[in-house]
């Protein structure tokens, strides 16, 4: 069989090792799973299955360092989900069948009691998937915490649960959108449950206190973005072309982008190189700050980053894993390896995926990327022949260069507008006049338009900028049958969120200031008390205004609205942390990163929590936590965002000097112009709204009926759908009509006196042809090294938030 596409060169900086243990792993699971009666008689596997598969083999990989008893128990996890991934392929996807699906998932729980020893009874085991689970969690469980748990629990149930999904999909003959792509993925691909097994396997558990931080989500979610994407690479044959596959990145982007399988699985791998280099960012730049920010102990960083070395190990070894078994797409990869096991080593297992063009993964398909790049992961010296592999590639440190090295202000003209998708109709509030009006009276009195005391930098908006942002329209769309009062309030959030979205680069980027932007941040929590208690005494206008919005907003809610309305808002404040830090570093973010954050800087948790508020006492709280209403938001939050990112782009990049806006990411992945990424941005949020209608007219019925809701829930929810089509449409009407975006307007409030003396910068040819346009120093990259960042650019260089 002719293999569709030629594997492209991996990225993969640290080279696998071997567990010794390995026969002895092979020999344990080949005996546990013949108990659990998943191999003669299953209708699933042979014996001969289990072993050309070899999962100890996996294992051993992925898991070099851990005991022979510990490698064992962890090879029975890996048999166990994959025979699961093969048993419910075999009963439901090919019959798709999901009621039956999901009354055989819904049992799996019960066999995961948190507490064990509290004796609950198990239901009996009606299959080997059952079997299996209640095994493997009676020997897992009593070493680890509650937290530890807690949260292997909930990945497994992901796991399995979002089978369901994919099984929709294949019903309806859908291909998802990248973004969908990739969050549910993570989910139904098992990583995170891989990441939780590293914790066990290499006897140190992330502690509670910064398990959910962004750090430590973000090494989990890079980490299983490569894996699953690099499993995509190796399955796409066989999952495409024997199981009728919906779901695989492969088939995603060529589908995305009308493109070639070649070119899809090229850009695949692309990605896949841009999650293990967050992976590597993160690591180095992130977690020795979380660490001093929670004080831990040296005992305690030392398990965090043995947790760290054990997901390397995970990629690497997964990696050499997918080259020699004959579940996937290889080629003529296979070849002996250290442990002699033939069975895993040649291309011509029961996939029949011997290519005849060899599909020369560790060469490449492009020559000039094939000479080994020098790589600080290099090692050398005795015991040390496994790191002379080429462990990086040409267009990966191409990909790393671009992203560090963006020159900033370049001249870009107006920004390009493509025709948008909205198939919503707009409806804007009656009370939007005395909004207007109530606003412009309100930033006076909290003193948001004028320089703060003791602060430079600080005069950041105007009276006339303020106007020109013209926050109440955007609230009238979002809000249309709101009150005069609650027009008002949402007005003034929207309001304190531009402004203070605006003040952070002014007053903490200009000097890099990110411990002073931390004490800002903490100094803001205290003035949203969750017992709407009294606050401190404000220091300037970013403090007033927000303790005045709080006690209009928080005063009259519940506990645990306050707590998810502060929450939304730290989320905001934090992220502008993390965009600071990008800042710093000049650092274009990673794609995948860039979407997950923006949500955040962009504020869309604050206004959606403030949406969900009226309707929270009529539904079920655990309907939100779900995957369909996440995936509705979601869908919404990026098509806003990213609408935001083409509106605002002569404003970010030619005015600012920014690296955050989704078509600067777009160009600087692909490595293509300026119009090309709008299409692909715009493409994006076409496809996300299209995801936001499915969810809506397919999935939320299906979850009314699993959640057995009433009419009175049902109404809610249909009408938190309604709200959120307003706010989207709301939010483009509002892009389209104020004039915070246009040159002119740029032009006014980023002009400086031409006689202010060293704080400016001549900046030639930006925008009106008139001569030089005087910018503040700050914008750019200051101290040794870095003048290039202030030459004048040639005209036509080319090159977040509300």
């Amino acid at each position: 069989m002719t293999q569709p596409f030629r594997l492209p060169d991996f990225y993969m900086p640290y080279p696998a090792r071997l567990n010794p243990h390995v026969q002895a792993a092979r020999e344990h699971s080949t005996r546990w799973a013949r108990e659990m009666g998943m191999l003669e008689g299953s209708g699933i596997w042979q014996q001969e299955d289990l072993d050309a598969h070899d999962y100890a083999l996996l294992c051993a990989y992925t898991h070099p360092d851990c005991s022979d008893a510990e490698l064992s128990l962890v090879t029975d996890w890996y048999v166990w989900v994959f025979f699961f991934d093969d048993h419910f392929l075999e009963t439901f996807k090919r019959s798709q069948d999901r009621e039956a699906g999901k009354a055989y998932l819904d049992r799996l729980p019960a066999f995961m009691p948190m507490d064990p020893a509290a004796g609950t009874p198990e239901p009996e085991p009606t299959n080997p998937v059952e079997a299996g689970l209640a095994d493997l969690w009676a020997r897992t469980v009593p070493s680890m915490s509650a937290d530890w748990r807690a949260r292997f629990r909930e990945s497994t149930e992901n796991l399995l649960n979002e089978s369901l999904w994919e099984l929709s999909n294949i019903n309806i003959h859908r291909v998802p959108n990248p973004v969908e792509y990739i969050e549910m993925r993570r989910k139904v691909g098992g990583a995170p449950w891989s990441a939780g097994l590293v914790e066990h396997a290499v006897g140190a558990e992330v502690p509670a206190v910064i398990a959910g931080s962004r750090p430590m989500r973000v090494l989990r979610d890079a980490f299983a973005d490569a894996v699953h994407l690099r499993n995509d690479l190796f399955s796409y044959q066989r999952e495409i072309e024997d199981e009728g596959e919906l779901s695989n990145g492969v088939l995603v982007l060529e589908t995305f982008l009308c493109c070639a399988t070649q070119e899809a699985a090229d850009s695949v791998n692309e990605l896949l190189t841009s999650r293990l280099q967050q992976f590597e960012d993160t690591a180095l730049t992130e977690l020795g700050p979380l660490f001093a920010e929670h004080g831990l102990e040296p005992a305690v960083c030392a398990g965090v980053l043995a947790y760290v070395k054990g997901l390397q190990d995970w990629q690497s070894g997964g990696h050499e894993w997918h080259m020699r078994s004959s579940r996937y797409m290889n080629g003529a990869h296979g070849a002996g390896g250290p442990d002699g096991a033939d069975g895993m080593q040649g291309a011509n297992g029961p996939d029949g995926v011997n290519g005849p063009e060899g599909a020369d993964g560790a060469e490449g398909a492009n020559g000039a990327d094939k000479a080994p790049v020098w790589s600080p992961f290099a090692l050398s010296g005795l015991g040390t022949s496994a790191a002379s592999l080429p462990l990086t590639t040409g267009r990966a440190e191409a990909a790393r260069t671009r992203r560090f090295s963006h020159v900033p202000f370049q001249k870009t003209g107006p920004s390009l507008l493509p025709d948008f998708f909205m198939p919503f109709t707009l409806r804007l509030n009656q009370h939007l006049p005395t909004a207007r009006d109530h606003l412009a009276d309100w930033a006076h009195r909290m003193g948001i338009l004028g320089p703060q005391p003791g602060i430079p930098g600080s005069h950041v908006w105007d009276e006339r900028r303020m106007l020109a942002a013209d926050l109440p329209l955007c609230a009238a769309g979002i809000h249309p049958d709101g009150s005069p009062d609650e027009l008002d309030l949402a007005s003034g959030w929207l309001a304190w969120g531009t402004y203070a979205d605006d003040y952070y680069p002014a007053v903490f980027g200009r000097t890099h200031d990110l411990a002073g932007a931390r004490v800002c941040n903490a100094r803001l929590g205290a003035f949203m008390p969750v017992d709407a208690g009294p606050t401190p005494a404000p220091a300037n206008a970013l403090e007033r205004s927000l303790a005045d919005l709080w006690s209009r907003t928080a005063g009259p809610m519940e506990d645990s609205a306050r707590r998810e309305l502060r929450k939304a808002i730290e989320n905001m404040t934090a992220s502008w942390l993390w965009e600071l830090a990008n800042h710093t570093k000049n650092r274009i973010p990673d794609p995948v990163d860039y979407i997950e954050m923006r949500r955040h800087t962009f504020g869309s948790d604050l206004t959606m929590s403030l949406c969900r508020l009226a309707r929270g006492r009529r539904v079920p709280p655990e309907i939100y936590r779900g995957g369909p209403v996440r995936s509705l938001e979601n869908a919404a939050m990026d098509y806003a965002t990213l609408l935001n990112d083409v509106f605002s782009y002569q404003k970010e990049i030619e005015f600012e000097g920014e690296v955050h806006n989704g078509v600067l990411v777009v160009q600087n992945f692909f490595d293509c112009d300026y119009p090309t990424g709008v299409a692909v941005v715009n493409d994006l949020m076409t496809s996300r709204m299209r995801q936001f209608q499915h969810v809506a007219e397919h999935e939320f019925p299906v979850l009314y009926d699993d959640f057995g809701l009433g009419p009175e829930a049902r109404e809610a929810m249909d009408g938190y759908v309604e709200e959120l089509r307003d706010w989207m449409s709301g939010i483009l009407n509002w892009h389209r009509e104020v004039p915070r975006y246009r040159e002119e307007e740029l032009i006014r409030a980023h002009r400086r006196p031409v006689g202010a003396g060293a704080g400016t910068v001549p900046v030639t040819g930006a925008g009106t042809g008139a001569g030089a346009r005087p910018v503040a120093r700050w914008y750019g990259p200051t101290g040794l090294g870095t003048s290039a960042a202030r030459v004048p650019l040639p005209a036509g260089a080319a090159g977040a938030h509300p």
